[in-house]
């Protein structure tokens, strides 16, 4: 983002809710449901600081497998905000809510105020669909959304990210490793309180269900491949599939000023490109650009927050960036939390406000996310006063 440091967008509230898998403790919650109650606590607590429910802009949302329709307008009024406040919902499959952060971002330069912005997905009600039946036959199961023209090739994230660790090198050693540590390191921050100010409770359900104690290397090394005959991807070193939200509050450089309280100053996000046979590298060009953009490097920055779809994905591309994968989600990712698709992008805009706002512990952090198709979303921001 251009323009001087001090009239950029700021993100001044975060919130989620646990992380459930599907199936399980949050199964029986639409997206809106998910969704609506942190649109209720983050207006209420804006309307404590003097900005009224009605003075909200917009409220954004991603959202990839929902039941269609405007997930986000339904969610703003569920949650109780005006019929004045409208809402808007972005499809960038699993970067989308970041990418909804960055739509707010982008909203509130050209229009001073609040956006509310994140995503929410519930992978547990998604509803089930059928392609129409051809030549007398019966209906197709719909499984998906094309990422990109079958002609160019159009894989799964799974397999994607078994061939991209295979063309990179990475072990299954290394991956599980990885694995392990992730779930470890999100078993530590639970249990000392780490989540507990970023999670608004729903359904009586306060922690996420993924993260396990306990889970070694070996116990992970058991796993046969997933995608592919010899491959390294497992059901261990992949993220779940899950149901979620998270949700931000975004304002103009104006507002924060006025409001005066810390936040997170949105330096720069990009949106990039890459190869659909291998959509898992998309983070990679877009944290490069983000990070010109904000006029800082790579190793400038304190907390790294790269959403774990896969642990041999996340490796892969840390190879790229020549980044230490030491560095990377310091307090547990998506592999032991979950990936609720349209909600993980935003669920790393909350980890990094928990890390840098709520308990300070550096000034700049970077969110990053690999898109099926071949794309990538990422952010660059600043903790500030």
């Amino acid at each position: 983002m251009s323009g001087p440091a001090t009239d950029l967008p700021v993100l001044v509230d975060a919130l989620r809710t646990p992380i459930g898998t599907a199936g399980r403790s949050l199964a029986r919650l639409t997206a809106p449901d998910l969704a609506a109650p942190l649109v209720a606590a983050l207006a209420g607590r804006l309307d404590r600081c003097g900005i009224a429910p009605g003075d909200v802009r917009d409220v954004v949302l991603g959202n990839c497998t929902g039941p269609g329709g405007d997930v986000a307008r339904v969610a703003a009024l569920q949650a109780g905000l005006p019929v004045s406040v409208p809402g808007l919902t972005v499809d960038r499959q699993c970067g989308s809510g970041l990418a909804a952060i960055a739509v707010a971002a982008a909203l509130v330069r050209g229009e001073p105020g609040v956006v509310l912005a994140g995503g929410v997905e519930s992978a547990s009600t998604a509803p089930w669909r059928s392609w129409p039946p051809e030549d007398g036959g019966g209906p197709v199961r719909y499984e998906r959304a094309p990422f990109a023209p079958a002609a160019l090739g159009d894989p799964d994230m799974g397999p994607a990210a078994d061939l991209l660790a295979r063309d990179r090198g990475v072990s299954r050693e290394e991956q599980d490793r990885y694995a392990a540590r992730s779930h470890a390191r999100a078993v530590t921050t639970r249990r000392d309180g780490g989540f507990d100010d970023e999670i608004l409770p729903v359904a009586g359900v306060t922690r996420d269900d993924r993260p396990r104690a306990g889970l070694t290397v070996e116990r992970l090394a058991r796993l046969r491949p997933a995608f592919r005959p010899g491959g390294t991807v497992t059901a261990g070193n992949a993220c779940g599939v899950n149901d979620g939200s998270a949700l931000v509050a975004v304002v103009d450089a104006g507002t924060h000023r006025r409001l005066g309280v810390p936040g997170l100053r949105v330096l720069a996000t990009a949106t990039a490109g890459v190869d659909p046979t291998r959509p898992g590298r998309g983070l990679v060009p877009a944290t490069r650009l983000a990070l010109d953009r904000a006029g800082v490097t790579l190793d400038e920055i304190d907390v790294v927050e790269l959403n774990e779809a896969f642990a041999g994905q996340v490796l892969a591309c840390c190879t790229e960036l020549d980044l230490d994968p030491e560095r990377v989600c310091p307090e547990g990712g998506a592999l032991a939390l979950g990936h609720p698709w349209g909600a993980s992008g935003a669920v790393l805009a909350v980890r990094l406000f928990s890390q840098l706002v709520r308990r300070p512990g550096g000034r700049l952090g970077l969110a990053a996310i690999a898109v099926g198709g071949g794309q990538g979303v990422a952010m660059v921001v600043e903790a500030c006063g």
